[in-house]
């Protein structure tokens, strides 16, 4: 301050005297009045905030310059926030033990309690990026003078020239309400993209869009400037490439390995297929972005280890859920069925499996499969000679000889474009060579990957097999037939594999075949993944054929 003095010019009682005290010195009595000078010292003591001095003055006709209530702010901190080495630190200039408790508060809901490390060597905080803003605004709210980061996000031009259905207007309204965070949940080829694209256009500010695949952050680029009408400035984060732009599109494995370079870029954060960010190293990337309005996009949501609980305090929770069936009967998916066809090993094939499974029982001896991994782990011989009969047993069902002969029929009966997925590359290689078809496995490389993908996309009719690595990320609208030969129990999984036929095409009728061997937990299997606790398949058309043996 240019001068700590002031003059009062009217009478002053005791309480008045008291009052000003608390944060000046008097210094006596002249022409002008009563002469004060601001004693910062004795404001820290008695816990006089900037705020209040500006106000005490005010009520006796005193007006400080903006430079002196700026001075004020500057030498009267609580604490302070700034970067070093990529992380964001809080140096506290008074005790600050008794807020952050009252703060955190004492409940055992941990997912709203901020994660803040005290540097006892060095006397200060280190704060968790994605805590930043909140943490800020807490402190604030229980009185404390805070000196924020020198943080510069501009604003930037975005005209969205989309127009929303009326489930995505809901999903974005839901959204706003939950403050610009939350995770939307809609099936495969409802349009996610569209969401996210309008949710930049919202903030304007810049943008973090996190894929789990390349293929998909050029997907996002090309819906970007196919949802706008003046070209937008993106950039790639990516391989040797890497712009931060506004709008910037990396990867989940890029992303994790460059937090130091993007955690303070960014004030909106969107991630794509969301479910893969709770992850151990993924769910990093959200602890670690300093980003506060927070989108997350998936089709399933859910994770069978249950580790989806964890989205609600990195990205705010699920706030917005549509079903393939909803949207199927609202006519913005394709009309479906769910066809499973049951057929039964060979004699010869039940026998081996049968004496497999005997074995199987003597060795785990009621373990659980989970148990006997746990303990595989751990190298416990019989819980590794298990687990080898248990794949043994796994491959019989499989790779069973009628799954073919079903998978010969169904082909037979049906034309468009068809998809066969399975989980063994072997399987597949021997699936496309029996039907001189086009073949997509997680072993070619992404540039045979990506022909295989255009010329099927060309093609009137065809089949196309597919491994895992098709069940994110193939875009094919006219596949109207998609056939399990192996799967798992994966709720996720099914629907993905569902949604990679959905997508509406000239009102086109979907077919979903499972193929399934009887009499083993392959039954189980099919069950489990479409149970309707997180994804519903109620009204959905479903019907049964069980293929006889045919010795």
């Amino acid at each position: 301050m240019s001068s700590r003095t002031f003059y009062i010019k009217q009478w002053l009682d005791e309480d008045d005297f008291k009052r000003l005290l608390l944060f000046s010195r008097y210094l006596g009595r002249d022409s002008s009045g009563s002469q004060f000078m601001i004693d910062l010292e004795r404001a820290k003591r008695n816990g006089v905030k900037p705020n209040e001095i500006v106000e005490i003055l005010e009520d006796y006709d005193v007006r400080l310059s903006q430079e002196d209530i700026a001075t004020l702010r500057e030498k009267l901190l609580d604490c302070s926030f700034d970067i070093e080495a990529g992380k964001i630190i809080m140096k506290p200039y008074t005790y600050l033990a008794d807020v952050l408790e009252k703060i955190n508060g004492k409940n055992e809901n941990s997912e709203h309690r901020f994660k803040i490390r005290y540097d006892k060597q060095n006397r200060r905080f280190i704060v968790r990026p994605m805590d930043y803003f909140n943490l800020l605004q807490k402190l604030r709210e229980n009185g404390l003078e805070v000196k924020e980061l020198n943080l510069s996000f501009k604003e930037f031009e975005f005209e969205f020239n989309g127009q929303l259905r009326e489930y995505q207007r809901e999903a974005i309204e839901n959204w706003i309400k939950n403050g610009n965070k939350g995770v939307i949940a809609l099936p495969t080829g409802a349009g996610k993209t569209v969401v996210g694209i309008k949710g930049i256009d919202i903030i304007r500010k810049p943008t973090l869009i996190v894929t789990f695949t390349k293929e998909q952050m050029l997907q996002w680029k090309e819906a970007i400037l196919k949802f706008t009408s003046k070209r937008p400035d993106i950039g790639l984060y990516y391989s040797e490439e890497k712009r931060i732009r506004p709008i910037t599109i990396t990867t989940y494995h890029t992303a994790y390995r460059h937090l130091p370079q993007l955690f303070d870029k960014f004030y909106l954060l969107i991630v794509d297929e969301v479910h893969h960010l709770p992850a151990d190293k993924f769910k990093l990337i959200a602890e670690g972005l300093i980003a506060p309005y927070r989108m997350g996009l998936s089709a399933t949501p859910h994770r069978e280890d249950n580790k989806h609980n964890e989205l609600f305090s990195l990205i705010g929770g699920i706030i917005y859920y549509k079903s393939v069936t909803e949207l199927a009967k609202l006519g913005y998916l394709a009309s479906y069925e769910i066809i499973q066809k049951k057929v039964r090993l060979t004699l010869e094939e039940r026998k081996r499996y049968n004496e497999l499974l005997n074995r199987f029982k003597a060795l785990s001896k009621g373990r659980k499969v989970s148990e006997l991994i746990e303990l595989v782990k751990k190298g416990d011989e019989s819980a590794i000679e298990a687990m080898r009969v248990y794949n043994e047993m796994r491959k019989i069902v499989n790779f069973a000889s009628e799954k073919m002969k079903a998978l010969d029929e169904i082909l037979k009966s049906e034309k468009g474009k068809i998809l066969i997925f399975t989980q063994y590359i072997d399987q597949a290689e021997e699936i496309a060579k029996r039907y001189n078809s086009l073949l997509l496995t997680g072993k070619m490389s992404k540039e045979e990957r990506k022909r295989v993908l255009v010329t099927f996309k060309t093609m009137n009719a065809g089949v196309l097999v597919l491994t895992t690595v098709g069940d994110e990320g193939i875009d094919i609208p006219d596949a109207n037939v998609g056939i399990i030969v192996t799967g798992t129990s994966s709720r996720r999984q099914f629907i993905q594999r569902l949604g990679r036929i959905m997508r509406p095409y000239n009102g086109k009728q979907a077919k979903l075949y499972e193929i399934v061997v009887s009499g083993t937990p392959e039954e189980y299997q099919a069950k489990k993944r479409k149970e309707t606790d997180i994804l519903s398949f109620e009204g959905m058309s479903y019907s049964s054929s069980e293929n006889i043996d045919r010795d």
